[in-house]
């Protein structure tokens, strides 16, 4: 049998130009014959076996998006769950397992806000970036949203296409989405950053109107021109964060609790950069979801701002805000990935160690509920072992009150709050301990939310 599912022609066709292609020479039959009767198998045995197809070498794995959590205001995009398609099938609140969502399209990047989602694609076409799930606010630009009549809030049911105001829309890329609480970022290769929902606060980058309606904005706005290409964006849940190639941040937004960095705790419509201890020093990574900040520099260091009220910036400081960046002199190596919830921290070294502090569900048992400095979750639990010692974890994510950590070989482990079944485990149970997650697939990235979660898988086959 071939390596592609064909038979291979064991007969030496093709030697020799005298032998016919259609059928065996009387020679060569009666050596058959002779293998035959030795009890070898021969050509005769081969003919008469089934044929069974493989998938070949060159096949091509397939991407595909993973959804999970609750979903009754349509932020898996799966409008099935919400007007069941047939009359036996009841309405869902919540999956509480990984569900494929179908996407004609790759999608490349994944963000989960409070009730809704965005997905994107790096496609030129002119559809690149779709919505899901609570819309009261814009946050996922103009769409023909249902509007619950009991509840008032009025959502999406399915990833639907989001316009954006794009000056060669067959030429610009779309590189990442993030989701606030009730507002949007979307950045792109060549035309900047783009925002959208709720700007209450300047969260979306622009001046603050008195009296706005969000509710059925057309308005997506392109933001400044940064010094620097922007190269990440991140949203907190008031507030906005903008990483550039040149490793400087600027934000905007909400500012009570110090999250913008900027050195009070007013509000901030205009993305301004932030100083401190960052000055002059190339970040590579930042983070946020709630109101605390880390960021990461090219040198391995860890630095945070914004609320402590849970211990994240103890080590620094007895005060519960910090608006301005400090350096966090922990010594654990260098710092590699970083993720903040609402009430806890995670990092991951070079070496591919899990570190948590904060309060809450850290995932060191029920015994751990608070810690201002960080403590190492045992590797063996994101899948090392003598079988495998190679495997170490590469990505570390959050959620409000949840974690979320890849490691080298595409498996995903989760833990904390299980809000409305926000883990994906199959179980409505908080997790006190990293638990994989059953996926048929490659994990290649996941986006966390308040109480759902979206991968990006590769297939295996």
């Amino acid at each position: 049998m071939g390596r592609n599912g064909t038979r291979e022609k064991l007969s030496g066709e093709g030697v020799s130009g005298a032998q016919s292609s259609n059928g065996r020479s009387h020679c060569e039959k009666e050596a058959k014959g002779c293998r035959l009767a030795k009890g070898e198998k021969g050509m005769w045995a081969e003919d008469a076996a089934p044929v069974f197809q493989y998938v070949g070498e060159r096949s091509k794995r397939k991407d595909r998006v993973f959804v999970w959590g609750f979903c009754h205001a349509g932020a898996l995009g799966i409008p099935s769950f919400i007007k069941p398609d047939a009359s036996w099938k009841k309405r869902r609140r919540i999956q509480p397992t990984p569900y494929r969502l179908d996407t004609a399209e790759k999608i490349s990047s994944a963000a989960c806000g409070y009730g809704f989602t965005l997905i994107s694609s790096k496609t030129t076409d002119i559809t690149k970036v779709w919505g899901m799930g609570l819309n009261k606010d814009s946050q996922l630009g103009f769409q023909r949203s249902r509007k619950d009549q009991t509840k008032g809030y009025e959502y999406v049911l399915e990833p639907s296409p989001i316009p954006l105001p794009l000056d060669t829309p067959q030429e610009t890329r779309i590189l990442q989405v993030a989701c606030g609480r009730a507002h949007s970022l979307i950045l792109t290769d060549k035309e900047g950053v783009f925002s959208m929902g709720n700007n209450s606060y300047g969260q979306c980058g622009r001046k603050v109107t008195e009296g706005e309606i969000y509710s059925e904005s057309h308005l997506i706005h392109r933001l400044q021109k940064f010094k620097g290409r922007v190269a990440q964006i991140v949203c907190g849940q008031d507030h906005s964060l903008f990483r550039t190639e040149r490793g400087e941040v600027y934000s905007c937004g909400w500012g009570a609790d110090g999250q913008t960095g900027l050195g009070h705790y007013n509000i901030t419509s205009v993305p301004t950069k932030l100083g401190g201890d960052i000055a002059g020093v190339n970040l590579v990574h930042v983070a946020t979801y709630g109101d605390s900040c880390l960021a990461v520099s090219d040198e391995g260091d860890l630095f945070g701002w914004g609320n402590s009220e849970y211990m994240q910036l103890a080590s620094i400081t007895e005060t519960t805000q910090v608006n301005v960046p400090r350096h966090l002199p922990f010594k654990i190596g260098k710092i590699k990935d970083a993720a903040c919830g609402g009430t806890g921290n995670a990092v991951v070294n070079e070496e591919g160690n899990v570190f948590v502090w904060g309060y809450g569900i850290l995932g060191k048992g029920p015994n751990l509920m608070e810690t201002a400095t960080p403590e190492m979750i045992p590797p063996t639990l994101f899948g090392l072992s003598d079988f495998s010692p190679d495997t170490r974890v590469s990505r570390i994510r959050c959620g409000l009150s949840q974690f979320a950590a890849l490691n080298n070989r595409g498996e995903l482990f989760v833990w904390g709050k299980n809000i409305r079944g926000c883990l994906g485990i199959g179980r409505m149970e908080d997790q006190y301990f990293p638990w994989r997650v059953t996926i048929p697939g490659e994990v290649l990235d996941v986006a966390c939310g308040v109480d759902h979660m979206v991968t990006l898988v590769k297939s295996f086959i």
